[in-house]
């Protein structure tokens, strides 16, 4: 059984620990909050026995070897130093890290800690469905490109509208929609497609001066892939990869429900199964066979695989903010 701890008690840890509780691979044994009672109150409920409000102290006296990191972006680095040089295997929220140096700090500290494993816990790209999408494209002789969107309003611009900051619009949070939704369509992107030649992103700005939504278009040699993604608005819009004649269709390119088919007839082929209750759990069980056996050699490719993604998207997103000239605070 994995011993866990975790960084956060927002909806999305939530979420995260109950996909562990139905995988039956994880124990869930430690919480931190800066509040000792908000930690308290998460644990409780879902059956934590520490509970912790100072980060040295959760690191080096929690009884856990795998910690969720689901703090603000702006932190995910510094806490992800501290639980490897604990010695603790590492699963960030996406996005993990706010650029390429703190990326290549973190890779030069799993080097000399090659007993731990690190994953970005990116879960669309875990998903049965995402798999039959990148089995249907190996099947297509032709590939002209794609259309990725994924834009859903967050609850948290009402409070923007109504004069406030929320982490989730702050430059000091390295916050906004590429930073958030927009990473599902950059790993949908990389993992289908390779790393781009070139990137172009165009940034709608809010008050916070973060993207309130955008799009970016990835150049490849003989096609581009648009990614249109948002947390000011709702979009209905299908997501498509086009072959020749053929198309896949999917419903949505974050949460990956229903995946089509159309041959180069028109005729369609669900090639999409029922998603499962907690979106989140494929990618927990795949995190757990990697942790529980990690020299099985497809968990070691697997992960491998995984590794170079995280890298690799990582890099686009930086470049994206780039072309859109999107600079969060510490980065001054």
């Amino acid at each position: 059984m994995i011993k866990l701890g975790i960084i956060g008690t927002n909806w999305i840890t939530q979420q995260f620990v109950e996909a562990t509780a139905s995988s039956e691979q994880f124990e869930l044994t430690s919480v931190y909050s800066r509040r000792l009672e908000t930690a308290e109150a998460f644990g409780q409920k879902n059956g934590a026995q520490e509970f912790f409000s100072n980060l040295d102290d959760f690191f080096n006296n929690g009884t856990f070897n795998t910690v969720y990191i689901a703090s603000p972006n702006s932190l995910h680095y510094e806490q992800a130093v501290m639980g490897i040089k604990a010695g603790k295997h590492i699963i960030v929220e996406k996005p993990a890290f706010e650029n390429q140096r703190q990326m290549e700090a973190i890779m030069e500290l799993l080097k000399m800690h090659p007993e731990l494993k690190y994953f970005e816990a990116a879960r669309n790209i875990h998903t049965p469905n995402f798999h039959a999408i990148e089995a249907q494209i190996k099947k297509m002789p032709v590939i002209q490109g794609a259309t990725l969107t994924y834009m859903k309003y967050s609850s948290r611009y009402d409070n923007v509208l109504a004069g406030e900051e929320p982490n989730v619009f702050s430059r000091h949070f390295a916050g906004g929609a590429l930073q958030d939704l927009g990473v599902y369509t950059v790993y949908d992107a990389v993992t289908l497609f390779g790393v781009p030649e070139d990137v172009a992103y165009y940034p709608q700005l809010i008050r916070t001066r973060v993207d309130g939504k955008g799009t970016a278009v990835l150049s490849y040699d003989e096609y581009d892939v648009t990614l249109n993604f948002g947390k000011i608005v709702n979009s209905h819009m299908v997501s498509e990869v086009y072959g020749l004649k053929d198309t896949i269709v999917i419903d949505d390119a974050g949460e990956i429900s229903n995946v089509d088919y159309f041959d180069e007839a028109g005729e369609k082929q669900t090639i999409s199964q029922p998603v499962t209750d907690n979106p989140m759990l494929p990618e927990v069980l795949d995190f757990a066979r990697v942790i529980n056996d990690p020299d099985n050699p497809d968990n070691h490719r697997d992960y491998q695989r995984w590794l170079n993604l995280s890298v690799q998207v990582n890099k686009v997103l930086f470049n994206l903010r780039q072309s859109g000239k999107i600079v969060f605070t510490d980065e001054k």
